[in-house]
Order: C-alpha cells, then sequence, then structure tokens
C-alpha cells in the first residue's frame, strides 16, 4: 500500500474545491486584502511560513514570518510555476499524479529545480478570465499549507 502524503484528497474533491473557490472578479485590492488575511491568520497561529499573492503578473503581496528562509522563497517560485503551467493547484496536480501512480517530475519531465508539485499553491481564479492570479504558502507541511490557502480563500469568497 502507498503512503500518501496529500491528506487522503482526491481528484474529484480539489475540482470541487477549485470550483466554489472561483471569485466572480479579482483585483490587486483583493490581492492585497487576501495576503493580509493570510498574515493575519498565520500571526495569531505563530505559523513560519511565507506567503506571496500575485496578481495579472505583478506581486502584490509578499511576507515572510519568523522561522522561514530563502528556501521558502523559492518552493513558492516552485509552486507558482506549476500552477501557471497546469492551470491547477499544486496540491491537484500532485494528487492527479498520484492516483495514477506516477511521481510528478519524473512523469513531466519538468525539473525539481523549477517546478514543486507541493500543496500550498493555488491559482486565483474568476468565472470570466480564468486564472488572474496566484496564491502561495510555504512552511507548513503541504496538507496543512492547502488548507490555509483554502481557508483564507473561503473567508475572502463570503466577504
Amino acid at each position: 500500500m502507498a503512503i500518501t502524503t496529500t491528506g487522503g484528497f482526491t481528484s474529484a474533491q480539489l475540482t470541487s474545491q477549485a470550483e466554489q473557490l472561483e471569485f466572480a472578479s479579482f483585483s490587486a485590492a483583493d490581492s492585497l486584502d487576501l495576503g493580509e488575511l493570510a498574515l493575519s491568520v498565520a500571526r495569531s497561529r505563530d505559523l513560519p511560513i511565507a506567503i506571496e499573492v500575485w496578481h495579472t503578473g505583478r506581486l502584490i503581496f509578499k511576507a515572510a514570518l519568523p522561522r522561514t528562509s530563502a528556501e521558502n522563497d523559492d518552493w513558492l517560485r516552485r509552486k507558482k510555476n506549476v500552477t501557471e503551467k497546469f492551470d491547477d493547484s499544486t496540491m491537484a496536480v500532485r494528487v492527479r499524479h498520484e492516483e495514477r501512480g506516477l511521481d510528478f517530475n519524473s512523469a513531466t519531465l519538468l525539473p525539481l529545480d523549477d517546478y514543486a508539485a507541493h500543496g500550498g499553491g493555488w491559482p486565483i481564479k474568476t468565472v470570466d478570465n480564468g486564472a488572474v492570479g496566484f496564491f502561495g504558502i510555504s512552511g507548513l507541511p503541504q496538507v496543512e499549507d492547502h488548507e490555509l490557502i483554502i481557508e483564507c480563500l473561503e473567508t475572502l469568497h463570503q466577504k
């Protein structure tokens, strides 16, 4: 039996999450709100994470909390590359490969130095325009990175 590190998520669950978390619109101001929300949650829980929110090719929000390092910045870069190439969350990309018994980097031939299919990367999408940004968290185990992204997106989505 294979050991999973992806929290038992299925492709179907992750597709449903993505559909539920599309926005009617998403602006640079919304990007800033999302980053500030993630930072507030992280500070309240003393989480050692780095956060990035991009909008239409621009870095809108960046924070690196205590106990993070430049390695977290590199993880965010690599997660962003995956979301941009596959137009899906890093967790969804990873789970799709695991469900087929494949290792992401071996199956895609994409270099590990540039692509990390580990939870914590999310393409911010709008209903009419598709992907308009990236939301990334690095510093926790990948399932926790993903779950924190979902928590923040759900909170912002309800506003």
